[in-house]
């Protein structure tokens, strides 16, 4: 049971937080407590543990009755639209049966979550310091709201730091379920070291998970640039290529795997130690006769694959996102400033290279891409470069009029529609 008691600082007790198992968790909220049994026939209901903390609502939408209307104070000429409002409002507004003047008759294919970390700070331009019970009633709220407007194949990306990302995982797995969780990527935001702390911290989490589930999401998202070498020694019709090894590890494989393989100068060759043959016995003959197979040392070595880059389809993402591959906090404030100048226009910008690789890896050009902590406006300038279409939200009026809209508008973003909240 996971628990939380005492203050960041040591000094005042937070509101006690636990991750409460399955069953007890469905006990507490049944007068009268009995297992359920599944009818012959049926699959019994997932049973997932639930984080509760003091004054959680049991269901947080439809206990918020205030449902604003969304007032388009600057036409736009496209798809886009930036939404002046607290954000819990503005998605309560998305989510209702009209929301389709807003999102185009579409529902959210990404939606990437910057919230607020809980770190204990106040910035400029919005204040970071809650208890985590506030944080999470917050959190979770936004998150129900999201639900309602999340494409079947869509993914929700949730970027958080130390701070509050374990309670951030756990109420994940609790609106979402824990099968829809797909991965936590690493991201290093700092390339500098920082000795003012007992450790230096150089990362952040950025939990993503697929409402469709990990299989199903692995056949609809793109995979990254594959850039290793292709060339076409043999002048192959069929264009550049590469080899790859035609064995495989032994643990999953059946007795037509194994077999020897007579290379054209005559050795016999057995499978490596611990690995099988890729395919069977005839249909690697088959490769064979359509050209596919490349004997390295002249006919001697080991048989490989040759991929051609018209098969290529893309590398799966790691889960370890650098700094020189994404950029980091630094990169992202000197973009900023590019943009919009100024000393310090906004304090925790994220760099369009990392926003660029996300935007990529979950969605394809038209696809609608949300942003309810859209902040300096980075992932709205990226999407519409990527030819997405974006619905940002963000609360403050002075981040929006004089940092984002001058920035989405020096970087070329296109049109867009201006919306604020009304009573």
């Amino acid at each position: 049971m996971l628990k939380q008691d005492v203050g960041r600082d040591g000094g005042a007790q937070e509101p006690a937080i636990e991750l409460v198992p399955p069953r007890e968790a469905a006990s507490s909220r049944r007068a009268n407590p009995r297992r359920r049994v599944a009818p012959v026939g049926r699959v019994a209901p997932v049973e997932r543990p639930e984080l509760r903390w003091p004054g959680k609502a049991t269901d947080v939408v439809e206990a918020v009755a205030h449902v604003p209307e969304l007032v388009v104070e600057q036409p736009g000429v496209s798809d886009n639209v930036l939404i002046i409002a607290e954000n819990g409002a503005a998605l309560r507004a998305l989510g209702r049966s009209s929301r389709a003047d807003l999102l185009a008759e579409s529902l959210v294919k990404l939606a990437y979550l910057d919230p607020p970390y809980n770190t204990g700070n106040r910035f400029d331009h919005y204040d970071d310091a809650m208890h985590s019970a506030h944080w999470l009633d917050d959190l979770r709220e936004r998150l129900l709201s999201l639900k309602k407007i999340m494409h079947t194949d869509g993914s929700i990306w949730l970027h958080l730091d130390d701070s509050e990302q374990h309670h951030g995982r756990c109420l994940m797995d609790e609106v979402f379920g824990r099968e829809a969780f797909v991965a936590t990527v690493i991201w290093q935001r700092r390339t500098s070291r920082d000795n003012r702390t007992a450790f230096s911290i150089s990362h952040d989490y950025i939990h993503v998970y697929a409402p469709a589930g990990p299989k199903r999401w692995k056949q609809v998202r793109n995979g990254l640039a594959d850039n290793g070498a292709f060339a076409n020694p043999d002048n192959d019709p069929r264009g550049p290529w590469r080899s790859v090894p035609l064995s495989a590890q032994a643990g999953h494989a059946t007795a037509s795997q194994f077999y020897t393989i007579t290379t054209p100068r005559g050795l016999a060759l057995e499978p490596p130690p611990g690995r099988c043959w890729t395919y069977t016995a005839s249909r690697f003959q088959e490769l064979v006769e359509e050209g596919r197979v490349y004997w390295p040392k002249g006919g001697l070595g080991r048989p490989r694959l040759k991929r051609f880059e018209g098969e290529v389809t893309g590398l799966a993402p790691s889960t370890l996102w650098l700094a020189d591959e994404v950029g980091d906090n630094a990169a992202a404030k000197k973009e900023l400033l590019r943009s919009v100048g100024g000393d310090r226009p906004f304090d925790t910008p994220k760099p369009e290279s990392l926003m660029e690789r996300i935007i990529h890896v979950a969605t394809d050009p038209g696809d609608l891409v949300l942003d309810p902590y859209l902040g300096s406006g980075t992932t709205a300038l990226v999407a519409a470069r990527m030819s997405r279409r974006w619905v940002g939200v963000e609360e403050q009026e002075f981040t929006v009029r004089n940092i984002a809209v001058p920035r989405l508008e020096a970087g070329g973003a296109g049109g867009f529609a201006l919306v604020v909240a009304g009573s």
